[in-house]
């Protein structure tokens, strides 16, 4: 049986190795121990926009110190899929869950799998005939109209119908990509805000576009974003082009009951689970998946399963949390506790009962706060497991240096999180 080595380093990456105290968090900086990686967008990283991303950096680390080349990594929260792109470009296999049926659509751009450099001249013809197109395409949502003005509504709905007749294939999927980012930012809807709502500012600033020659404006948009995606998959192309890792991926389906292989083993787990008050990702993602073709009930099917939304499975119970319970007032925010641990834990233990032994479990998140009391989630996974017979390795804490999350919102914690923690755990 392979197992993960701690200590390994190879040829391509030296990474500080670092040993996390096991009482308390080691303070860390991520982006300081992986600083080959400058920018987090790098790549095809910043393809689409998603809440809350993984920044590569943790990811790498993890990648390099826990797991060797050739072996499978799971994350069962895929989100964007940070971690399928970060395990391809190391020669480590991926498999990848998420609720969101949006990584379905990610992945084949993220982690473009051919070998043969794309080109630009092929992109370019097939976005001249764009505004010649007689095609029509209209989300299926009743609400659409209330995101846009009619005229714009009309150009996208022909737009998204030239690219619904493309052949499959990459290039279609690039429009695809471009299309998503200009449907949203010429919507009334924040385009760089978590949730999906209308705000004066984003009303005044349609408006301001509406003065002025917009068709020229969302055509100049569509031919620069899919330009830009073209380069960075090329990008992604010449790295790449002597790998061959495999990656395995399911968008829209449950985590917490996915039934894997009776032979499938996984050599490492890296992932970021939900926040625990912003698990809201389907509503984040809800105008993306009407203009990719998802209807009203199947988009209000998967918001369901959101944690807010649910109830618990069971009552998770370990020292800090009972604590933290016990002293909150409000029964629904305890309520919120316990669909947050019961669904988040039954999707990390489905995954870790499918490690081999002597492997790690690397699971990264905030320490939110709920009513004014801390919630150590870190704290609260490491007494789960450790129960269960996993042995804690450490924590490490890296704070937040480019983003606060929801730090905008009238709560009891303005200014938003200061830290996110690696729990790092071994099988």
């Amino acid at each position: 049986m392979k197992k993960c080595d701690g200590n390994k380093q190879e040829t391509l990456y030296h990474y500080e190795s670092i040993s996390p105290k096991l009482d308390d968090p080691e303070l860390v900086s991520f982006r300081d121990l992986v600083p080959d990686i400058i920018n987090t967008g790098y790549l095809t990283h910043s393809t689409h926009y998603y809440p809350a991303k993984f920044i590569p950096q943790v990811v790498k680390y993890c990648i390099q110190k826990y797991s060797n080349e050739k072996d499978l990594i799971i994350d069962p929260f895929a989100g964007s899929g940070t971690v399928g792109l970060e395990a391809y470009i190391s020669n480590r296999d991926s498999f990848l869950l998420d609720i969101n049926p949006i990584l379905n659509h990610i992945i084949p751009i993220k982690i473009y799998t051919g070998k043969q450099m794309l080109d630009k001249k092929i992109l370019y013809a097939m976005l001249e005939d764009i505004e010649k197109s007689n095609s029509y395409f209209r989300p299926s949502w009743s609400n659409i109209n209330y995101w846009y003005p009619d005229d714009f509504l009309e150009v996208l709905c022909r737009y998204w119908g030239y690219q619904k007749q493309l052949e499959n294939g990459i290039y279609s999927h690039i429009i695809e990509t471009s299309l998503i980012k200009v449907s949203k930012h010429f919507s009334y809807a924040e385009h760089k805000i978590p949730k999906l709502f209308k705000s004066k500012r984003k009303r005044k600033y349609i408006e301001e576009i509406l003065q002025n020659n917009w068709r020229k404006k969302i055509i100049k948009m569509i031919y620069g974003i899919s330009l830009e995606t073209l380069d960075n998959i090329n990008q992604f192309i010449k790295l790449t082009k002597n790998l061959n890792p495999h990656v395995e991926y399911y968008g829209g389906v449950d985590s917490s009951f996915y039934e894997f292989e009776p032979t499938l083993k996984f050599n490492c787990l890296i992932t970021s689970p939900p926040y625990l008050q912003a698990q809201e990702y389907i509503r984040t993602s809800k105008l993306d998946l009407y203009w990719l073709g998802y209807n009203e009930k199947q988009i209000k099917n998967i918001s369901r399963l959101e944690i807010p939304y649910r109830k618990p499975s069971r009552i998770i119970s370990t020292k800090t949390l009972d604590d933290i319970k016990n002293e909150l007032k409000r029964k629904d925010l305890k309520r919120t506790l316990d669909s947050y641990f019961s669904h988040t834990i039954d999707t990390l233990e489905r995954s870790m009962n499918k490690m081999k032994d002597g492997s790690n479990a690397c699971i990264f998140i905030g320490n939110p706060t709920v009513d004014g009391i801390p919630v150590e989630i870190w704290r609260i996974l490491k007494e789960y497991f450790v129960e269960k017979g996993y042995y804690f390795e450490g924590v490490y804490e890296d704070e937040i240096k480019t983003r606060q999350l929801f730090g905008s919102r009238n709560n009891k914690n303005p200014k938003g999180m200061k830290s996110e923690y690696m729990l790092i755990l071994k099988k």
